[in-house]
């Protein structure tokens, strides 16, 4: 590791954030990552690394401990309204794909946990605080937190997801960039009252893959999965989590199954997520020193699984680099964006032109039972093209 005098600002402590504040660390860079949230973020869907990001994971030093905190479900479950198996496989899951694939797939928040460890004193932390304010000149960026403290640093990066505020102030409003794809998802988690281990149930009602439920071991919670579709984008406030939660009980009522005690426990969910399956769309992802990360930048749809894995993959590009360059920062985010766009697009193009790509979001009337068929579930890591990793 070479030490250098670059500060870099990273917003967002979550897979984007926390991947690249190592590997910039491991070059050099002096690192700051600031969080909204007071700590890391709990709760969070099973997110899978796959492919290219499996080598990202080996090179952190990280994949052994992945595996041995991955899900390993033993498979899944189908039933209908009455809570009647109408589907059971050994050999995939719903939220995994294939059991027998050298993929892992682990809770976003054990994810980060390893992540955040594996960071170590490498990185400084502002946790329950955001940007809120960004100017820049040939030579810096002046940032302003909402804590009021200003600071100064020589790179900006916005690994602050989907809603990333770090976009709306050096590139402009969400709308112009956002490009929704017709579902809703919720992720929350609720008490093992199912007493499930290594197992995923979800439910199935009138053609409709309404969710369900993902469990590790016995004494402790399963992660919930729930969602609808809808024609148009909704009109609601994405800070009001009490009214994000009416709007998804009232979108499930009437669902069969466990369904009633899931959505009670919904209420009181301290993790709860919510929003639309969107992808982000950018001509460009870097303005002077300030740069996106993830799905900030080009969100390729949770319908994938593939987040995760360009996640990791852009995180060590783009530090590898920005050290590549040393001092030319320009230089630097030009070569992340030449070196990763087309693996993005690639990425982003499969989602939209896979025909099995509704069947993995919920919400969206199906013929039948698009599990039960071995092709149910696409293999989104075999549908993009691949990317060779410099070794940097």
């Amino acid at each position: 590791m070479m030490k250098n005098n670059i500060s870099v600002l990273v917003s967002g402590a979550g897979v984007a954030g926390l991947s690249v504040a190592y590997w910039l660390a491991r070059h050099g860079f002096k690192v700051t990552v600031v969080e909204r949230a007071p700590r890391l973020r709990p709760g969070g869907q099973a997110v899978d690394v796959r492919g290219p990001s499996l080598e990202v994971a080996e090179r952190m030093g990280i994949l052994a401990d992945i595996r041995k905190r991955s899900t390993r479900l033993a498979g899944m479950s189908i039933v209908d309204a009455t809570g009647r198996e109408i589907f059971r496989s050994t050999e995939q899951s719903f939220t995994g794909g294939r059991l027998d694939s050298p993929d892992v797939e682990i809770l976003r928040d054990d994810l980060c946990r390893v992540l955040y460890q594996t960071v170590g004193n490498g990185a400084d932390y502002l946790f329950g605080d955001f940007i809120v304010s960004l100017h820049q000149d040939d030579a810096g960026v002046d940032v302003t937190f909402a804590s009021g403290a200003p600071r100064r640093f020589d790179l900006v990066i916005g690994a602050d997801g989907l809603r990333s505020g770090v976009r709306r102030l050096a590139f402009g409003p969400d709308q112009q960039f956002i490009r929704y794809l017709g579902f809703y998802i919720a992720v929350f988690a609720v008490p093992n009252f199912l007493g499930l281990e290594h197992w995923e149930i979800f439910l199935q009602q009138d053609g409709t893959l309404m969710g369900g439920v993902l469990a590790l071991e016995k004494n402790r919670e399963m992660r919930t999965y729930t969602g609808f579709a809808s024609p148009e984008p909704l009109d609601y406030d994405h800070r009001d989590i009490a009214a994000q939660k009416r709007l998804v009980a009232d979108r499930a009522a009437g669902a069969g199954w466990v369904f009633p005690q899931l959505l009670a426990y919904m209420q009181d969910a301290p993790d709860f997520y919510f929003d639309s399956m969107n992808q982000i769309r950018m001509e460009r992802w870097s303005s002077g020193r300030i740069v996106l990360l993830g799905d900030a930048g080009y969100s390729v749809s949770p319908a994938t699984g593939q987040g995760t894995t360009v996640a990791m993959v852009a995180a060590y590009i783009l530090a590898g680099e920005l050290a590549a360059h040393g001092e030319d920062l320009p230089a630097g985010l030009d070569s992340y964006e030449r070196t990763l766009r087309d693996y993005v697009t690639s990425n982003q193009e499969a989602a939209l032109g896979s025909d099995a790509a509704p069947q993995t979001s919920f919400g969206e009337p199906t013929e039948g039972d698009p599990i039960a068929d071995p092709d149910g579930i696409p293999d989104f890591g075999q549908m993009v093209q691949p990317i060779a990793l410099k070794n940097y």
